[in-house]
C-alpha cells in the first residue's frame, strides 16, 4: 500500500548525525550530564589502572624473592581491591545517573511530540494513521531511551577505554602498538561500511511495525462491524501478514547486525592475537618482561573490547538514528491552521448570541484538490438566529461546521464571527465561543461526570448534574451501577447511541457559548428522548445563536430560517411553510419523509 502520510518519507541522505536532534531535549540537563561524565572517567580510569597494577604485581612481586615480595603481593593486592572499590561506586552511580537521564528525556520527548499531535489540524489527520502516530510515541522513544540512558554512556566509556589503552599500549611497547593500530585501521573500513546498511534495515523495520500498529488500532476500533460481517478470520490474517512482513524485515536487521558483530569481534582479535603472538616471540628473546607482556594483553584487551563494544552500540544507535529521525519527521510538520501572531479580541458579548457569516466561499478538502465543498456561498446570521442547514449527503453541510470552527480555512472568501475574520482570532478564543453536538458522538474512557465536565473544566458537580437533567440525561445516568462515576468504557461502549448522544448534548449545554452548532444532534434518540432532548435544546438556544445540521426535517420545522444546500450551494432559503409552498427541493424532501412516517 502506498503510504500518503506526511510523515511517512524517506530520508536518503540521513545518517547518525540525526541523533544532533536530540541535543533541545538533552541541554536542560546539563548538570545530570556532568555528573554522569565524571562518574564515567573515574571509571575509566580505574579500569586503565587495573593492567598497570598487574605488571608491577608480576613484575615486582612474583620477580622477587622472599618477605619483599610478599609485602609486595600483599600491597598490590591491595591495591587492586582499592582499584575495584572505586570501580563499583562509579559504575553504579553513572549506571543510575544515565539511567534517570535516559527515562527523563524520553518522558520529555513523548510530551512534546503528544502536544505538537494535538495541535495538529484536521487535514493532518486525514492523512496519517493513528497507529502510525502510536508507534512513533512508543515504539520509536523506547529505543531513543536505550540510546540516552545506555548506549550513549557506554559509547563514551569505550571510547575513554579505547583512547587510555592505546595510549598505554604504547608506553608498554611502540612496536607492537604501531602493527596493531595498522591492522585494526584496516579493518574499521568495512565496518563503518556494513553498518550503513544495518541502518537502513533498521529504518524499515520501524516502518514496518509502525504499519502493523495502525492496522491493529484501525480494526479494535470498528470490531463491531467486523464481527457483524465476520470478517474475524480475514483480519486476523491480514493482521498476522503486516506481523510476518514486519519480522521478516527485523530478522534481515538481526542478521546484518550479527554478521556486523561477527566481522568487528574476528577482525579485531585476529588483528591482536597476532601482535600478541609477536609479543610472546619478544618475551622469549628478553625485549620484553613478562609483567609488560601481561600489561600488553590485559590493555589489548580493554582496546578490543571497547572497540566491540563500540560496534555493538553503533547498531543501537543506527536504530535509535532512524527513531529519531522518525519523530523529528513528526515534529517538523506544521498545521496550516495557526493562531496569528497578534490576535484581535472577540467583541464584548451582549447576550443575543453571536453574528456569523461566510463571504463568496469556496473550499475545497486538502485530499480531495478537485471536488470543491463549497462553491462561491454566501451565509449571513444573526445574533439570536436560529437556522437550520438541510439537504442531500454531500451537499456540504458539515463544511459548514468545520469552516466555522476553523478546523480549515477557505481557499477564496472569509468567515466572521461577530464581524472579525476569524483568521484574525485566537483559535482557543474562537472554539471557546462556539459549541458542538457532533453527528459521531465521543465518549472518552471516564466517568459520565467527567465526560460531562468535558464542555467545562471547572464545572462544579452541581453544575454538571443541572445540565444532564436539562439534556435529559439525568434519568439514566442515576441508573448506571455508580450513578455519575460508572466507567462508561472505551468510546462509551456501555451506553446506547441515544445515552451517548445525550451525554454530548450535556457536554455542550453545559459550556454554555454564544454559537451553537447542533450536528443532526437527535438523530441516535427515539421518539420520547428526542421529544424530551428537542424541549431542552430549545431552552439552550434562548439567547444565542444555533446553527442546526438535520436529515430529519421534523427537527427543523421551528427554525427562524431554513436554508437548503446541494452540491455545495444555497439553492432554497425559507420558513419550512414558505419552502413547502416553494414546492422545490425541500417540498419534495418533506413529503418523502412525512408519507414515509404516516
Amino acid at each position: 500500500m502506498t503510504k500518503t502520510s506526511i510523515i511517512a518519507r524517506k530520508s536518503q541522505k540521513s545518517s547518525l548525525a540525526t541523533l544532533k536532534g536530540l541535543l533541545p531535549f538533552l541541554a536542560p540537563y546539563k548538570r545530570e550530564f556532568i555528573l554522569a561524565g565524571i562518574a564515567l572517567v573515574v571509571a575509566a580510569c580505574a579500569t586503565l589502572a587495573i593492567p598497570y597494577a598487574f605488571k608491577q604485581m608480576i613484575d615486582l612481586g612474583f620477580g622477587a624473592a622472599g618477605s619483599k615480595s610478599i609485602r609486595h603481593v600483599d600491597l598490590y593486592f591491595l591495591a587492586l581491591f582499592g582499584v575495584a572499590c572505586v570501580l563499583a561506586i562509579s559504575t553504579a552511580a553513572r549506571f543510575y545517573t544515565v539511567s534517570w537521564l535516559g527515562e527523563r528525556v524520553t518522558a520529555d520527548m513523548r510530551n512534546a511530540v503528544y502536544r505538537h499531535v494535538v495541535t495538529q489540524s484536521p487535514q493532518f489527520f486525514e492523512t496519517t494513521q493513528t497507529g502510525e502516530v502510536l508507534s512513533r510515541l512508543t515504539t520509536d522513544t523506547t529505543l531513543i531511551q536505550a540510546v540516552v540512558g545506555t548506549s550513549i554512556s557506554m559509547a563514551l566509556r569505550n571510547t575513554l577505554l579505547f583512547a587510555g589503552g592505546l595510549a598505554m599500549l604504547f608506553v608498554t611497547s611502540v612496536r607492537l602498538s604501531s602493527i596493531i593500530i595498522v591492522l585494526l585501521a584496516a579493518v574499521v573500513l568495512p565496518i563503518v561500511l556494513f553498518g550503513r546498511r544495518v541502518r537502513k534495515l533498521s529504518r524499515d523495520s520501524q516502518d514496518r511495525i509502525a504499519d502493523a500498529s495502525a492496522m491493529a488500532g484501525e480494526i479494535l476500533n470498528a470490531m463491531p462491524i467486523v464481527q457483524a460481517f465476520t470478517h474475524e478470520a480475514v483480519e486476523s490474517g491480514r493482521f498476522g501478514a503486516s506481523v510476518e512482513n514486519a519480522f521478516k524485515t527485523a530478522m534481515r536487521r538481526i542478521r546484518a547486525r550479527s554478521l556486523l558483530t561477527v566481522i568487528a569481534i574476528l577482525l579485531v582479535f585476529g588483528a591482536i592475537v597476532f601482535v600478541l603472538w609477536l609479543g610472546a616471540h619478544a618475551v622469549i628473546q628478553g625485549a620484553m618482561t613478562g609483567g609488560e607482556l601481561g600489561q600488553f594483553i590485559l590493555y589489548a584487551a580493554i582496546v578490543a573490547g571497547s572497540i566491540g563494544a563500540l560496534a555493538e552500540v553503533l547498531g543501537e544507535a543506527q536504530r535509535a538514528a532512524g527513531a529519531t529521525e522518525r519523530l523529528l519527521e513528526l515534529m517538523s510538520v506544521r498545521s496550516p491552521i495557526q493562531s496569528p501572531a497578534n490576535p484581535l479580541p472577540l467583541p464584548p458579548r451582549i447576550g443575543n448570541g453571536a453574528a456569523v457569516a461566510l463571504k463568496d466561499v469556496v473550499f475545497h478538502y486538502p485530499s480531495r484538490p478537485q471536488a470543491a465543498s463549497l462553491s462561491h456561498l454566501s451565509l449571513a446570521i444573526e445574533p439570536g438566529e436560529t437556522v437550520a442547514v438541510v439537504g442531500p449527503s454531500g451537499a456540504g453541510k458539515t463544511t459548514l461546521f468545520q469552516l466555522l470552527l476553523r478546523f480549515y480555512d477557505p481557499q477564496q472568501g472569509s468567515v466572521t464571527f461577530d464581524g472579525v475574520d476569524i483568521r484574525q482570532l485566537d483559535l482557543h478564543a474562537l472554539r471557546d465561543a462556539i459549541g458542538i453536538v457532533p453527528q459521531d458522538t465521543v465518549i472518552f474512557s471516564a466517568d459520565a461526570m467527567e465526560n460531562i465536565r468535558y464542555g467545562r473544566v471547572d464545572a462544579s458537580d452541581e453544575e454538571v448534574i443541572a445540565t444532564a437533567r436539562m439534556a435529559a440525561a439525568h434519568e439514566f445516568i442515576e441508573k448506571l451501577p455508580q450513578g455519575y462515576r460508572s466507567f462508561l468504557g472505551e468510546r462509551g461502549v456501555r451506553l446506547s447511541g441515544g445515552q451517548r448522544q445525550r451525554i454530548a448534548i450535556a457536554r455542550a449545554m453545559l459550556k454554555n457559548p454564544p454559537l451553537l452548532l447542533l450536528d443532526e444532534a437527535t438523530s441516535a434518540l427515539d421518539a420520547e428522548s428526542e421529544r424530551l432532548v428537542q424541549s431542552a435544546l430549545e431552552a439552550a438556544m434562548v439567547g444565542r445563536t444555533t446553527l442546526i445540521i438535520a436529515h430529519r426535517l421534523a427537527t427543523v420545522q421551528r427554525a427562524d430560517r431554513i436554508i437548503v444546500m446541494e452540491s455545495g450551494h444555497i439553492v432554497e432559503t425559507g420558513t419550512h411553510a414558505s419552502l413547502i409552498a416553494l414546492g422545490g427541493i425541500y417540498a419534495n424532501l418533506a413529503a418523502l419523509q412525512f408519507h414515509a412516517n404516516r
